[in-house]
């Protein structure tokens, strides 16, 4: 007969055997391990809330990637215990997820769930660059994938610089190879060899007078022209030396301004790809250059299609005022800003606190102002120290600035 104490005894069982496929890694892993072993580590702090709160979903992906049979092996280390595995590995944050492949480390920077992490294991512990050897393995390879990178043709240097790049950007994207009769019909490429993206329901092919180094070309690539963007998704948009224009609009329930703004947004991506995809890899309605810290807003309403991209066009040319950026200026008001937005949460929560803590810190200001007023040094200190520290006469210190005055 079932009863609560045999569902308690059960989640204990699962949680036993989901341990059992997540290895608890120390300083002894680098000489312990084998070359060829695929490793996907998370590096954490007993005291870090974010880690405990990960370790279920870490668990999930242990077992996950067991049963799947993936040859990635998973394990976590206690970086406060095992510094000298933490310093190897660089780790200065927590919690951290890498993937050591063939003695190269691939550092993890999306988010923290499960899906997002089986799909960066399932990608870095494959194959570099797969083969797409039939036209189903390709469709399947389009049904699954928003953004895909493919090379065609043989042999050649252009395969050796997309190798190249594929090894530096597999955290970020998938990369496949196949020949010319797989691709679908529509396809049309000028020339081979040749390396083409699929995305938004259409593809582009690289072009080397157009477009550069390839490497570059594929990072600015690797994102939709139209996205549901996440806090991740930005940085590595920024990462990549892209402006990016966003949209604000209500998660939920949008109003009819918000759609109206989605639908520019959307329109512009889809029309004018060709000449903002350099610069402007996301568009929207603020453009932020991510180098800096800096951003660009529209000086007036936007309403129309026209509006937009003279908008675009305004932040290209310089006319439209750059906001923000690192300048000390800029930081000092952040952190004003900051500690204004602290105080008034405080206060509004807990008013009595909040006070307490406003007068403890003017009282600091004070005293150090105080400090530094005290010791500033008086005209009569640098008679004083000129004469020696001999009195003088109200006579002889006019004399002695006139002397001064007269030198």
């Amino acid at each position: 007969m079932w009863n609560p104490r045999n569902a308690v005894l059960l989640s204990v069982l699962l949680a036993l055997s989901a341990s059992a496929f997540v290895e608890e890694l120390d300083d002894t892993f680098m000489e312990t391990r084998a070359d060829d072993d695929i490793w996907l580590i998370k590096f954490y702090a007993p005291w870090c809330s974010f880690c405990k709160q990960l370790d279920p979903v870490w668990h999930q992906i242990g077992s996950e990637l067991k049963s799947l049979g993936s040859p990635v092996n998973v394990g976590k280390s206690d970086a406060t215990a095992s510094t000298g595995l933490a310093k190897e590995f660089k780790v200065r944050g927590y919690p951290a997820i890498l993937m050591l492949k063939k003695g190269v480390k691939y550092n993890y920077s999306g988010p923290r769930t499960r899906d997002g992490i089986l799909d960066f294991a399932n990608r870095v512990g494959g194959p570099l660059v797969r083969s797409l050897s039939s036209v189903s393995l390709f469709q399947h390879a389009m049904d699954r994938h928003d953004v895909m990178f493919v090379y065609v043709g043989a042999t050649s240097h252009l395969k050796g610089n997309y190798t190249s790049a594929a090894e530096e950007l597999i955290v970020h994207t998938y990369f496949f190879s196949s020949t010319k009769d797989v691709l679908p019909k529509v396809v049309s490429l000028p020339s081979l060899p040749a390396v083409v993206v699929f995305k938004d329901g259409t593809y582009f092919t690289f072009n080397e007078e157009l477009d550069g180094d390839l490497k570059s070309w594929i990072n600015r690539e690797r994102f939709p022209n139209f996205l549901m963007i996440d806090s991740f998704t930005l940085y590595a948009m920024g990462e990549s030396d892209k402006l990016v224009l966003l949209a604000l609009v209500e998660e939920k329930n949008l109003c009819e301004e918000s759609v109206r703004y989605k639908g520019l947004v959307e329109k512009v991506s889809a029309d004018y790809r060709e000449f903002y995809s350099r610069e402007v890899g996301v568009p929207s309605f603020i453009v932020v250059d991510l180098s800096s810290d800096g951003y660009f807003l529209p000086p007036a309403a936007v309403k129309t299609e026209r509006h937009l991209l003279d908008f675009l066009n305004g932040v290209l040319d310089g006319s439209i005022q750059f906001q923000g950026g690192n300048s000390i200026y800029q930081r000092v008001r952040r952190f004003i800003y900051e500690i204004k937005v602290s105080l008034t949460s405080i206060i509004s929560q807990a008013p009595l606190f909040g006070c307490f803590l406003v007068s403890f810190l003017l009282a600091i200001i004070a005293v150090v102002f105080y400090v530094c007023f005290k010791n500033r040094p008086t005209l009569a200190d640098d008679d004083d120290n000129d004469s020696g520290g001999l009195l003088v006469s109200p006579l002889q210190r006019q004399t002695k600035l006139t002397d001064k005055k007269s030198d």
